[in-house]
């Protein structure tokens, strides 16, 4: 016999299967969720900031995640099938999508949901959080009033884009910032926000705009401050260029597992778009000051682990040296640029 809480049942998994979230829409809705990881039927795993987590939700079995997975790609106006089994797009709500489907990936549909943080934070409010100690607060404030160009680095998930968007939120509202990226997902608290974003190319292979074509369109719209969501490609060249024409305090977030790792990641991004190694280097001594580093603890928390400064060598070469760093017990200690640090930020005359 049926009764009435098993109609209910079924009408509840009906409509979870045939809604865009499915029966993820409870992850997608909790705030504190920035990723949402789908590894099979029933394995689904989510990072609220302290390192992954397993939860209990899931899929009936495997075509109940491809046919999710098919949906959500549509929802963004792409094709996911066995002719095209990879897709990397930003739905309409603004989450980022990449899907794998077998043969490419044997073990069954892979999902991975970037979310991103649904709130802006200030730095008041990440130094409660023990991602910014009170030295380094103090030190970014400098950075940001002093209109110094930074990059931000870390690995996947280490936070570059949750930190770069509580510093622009910190610049002064009068301030213009124009915004260039692959995938919006920098949402800053600033009044006056310009936004950019790349497109890929349709189905027929036409149609495409580069991170490159934005950052050149960027530079004819009055910005007080050019920001690169990330940069990974040949828009480099246009960045170090802007950089080193009088557009100061830019910004942008850089994949380095280290700070001392940028130089030679800058110089194969350089390079590989035309530019000879003398001039990536030389262009990246004269237009970046400081390079902000996150890193995960081993607990999974995300903290700004590196202040550091960029200097030439006698050689010509960048190097990238610590001014301020964060030991594994949370401390701020001195590093070997300090000096140089606090002189280009005139921490010693605040």
């Amino acid at each position: 016999m049926v009764d009435d809480a098993m109609v209910l049942d079924v009408l509840a998994t009906l409509r979870a299967d045939v809604s865009v979230a499915g029966p993820l829409g409870q992850l997608f809705s909790d705030p504190e969720i920035s990723d949402v990881l789908v590894n099979g039927p029933g394995e689904v795993w989510v990072d609220r900031g302290r390192g992954l987590e397993r939860t209990n939700a899931g899929f009936s079995d495997e075509a109940a995640v491809r046919r999710f997975a098919q949906r959500a790609a549509a929802a963004a106006g792409r094709r996911l099938d066995d002719a095209s089994p990879m897709v990397d797009v930003r739905m309409p709500d603004g989450v980022r999508l990449h899907a794998v489907l077998p043969p490419v990936s044997p073990t069954g549909t892979l999902l991975s949901f970037r979310l991103g943080r649904r709130r802006s934070f200030t730095l008041g409010e990440l130094r409660s959080l023990g991602t910014v100690s009170a030295p380094m607060e103090d030190a970014l404030t400098a950075l940001l009033a002093r209109r110094r160009a930074f990059l931000v680095t870390g690995g996947t998930g280490s936070g570059k884009t949750t930190l770069l968007a509580t510093l622009l939120g910190s610049v002064p509202a009068p301030e213009r910032i124009v915004l260039v990226e692959d995938s919006g997902e920098l949402r800053p608290d600033h009044p006056h926000v310009v936004r950019l974003e790349a497109r890929p190319p349709n189905v027929e292979g036409a149609g495409e705009i580069t991170l490159r074509d934005l950052v050149r369109q960027a530079l004819r719209m009055r910005p007080d401050r050019l920001v690169v969501g990330e940069v990974r490609g040949a828009e480099v060249v246009d960045l170090l260029a802007a950089l080193n024409t009088g557009h100061e305090g830019g910004c942008g977030t850089v994949h380095a597992n280290a700070p001392a790792d940028l130089p030679a990641r800058l110089e194969a991004l350089g390079t590989a778009a035309g530019l000879p190694r003398a001039a990536v280097h030389s262009q990246v001594a004269a237009g970046i000051d400081i390079v902000v580093h996150l890193a995960r603890a081993p607990d999974g928390a995300r903290r700004v682990a590196e202040l550091s400064v960029v200097e030439a060598d006698p050689h010509g070469l960048v190097r990238v040296v610590p001014g301020l760093i964060c030991d594994p017990h949370g401390q701020t200690v001195a590093g070997p640029a300090l000096a140089v640090l606090e002189r280009g930020l005139t921490l010693e005359d605040r």
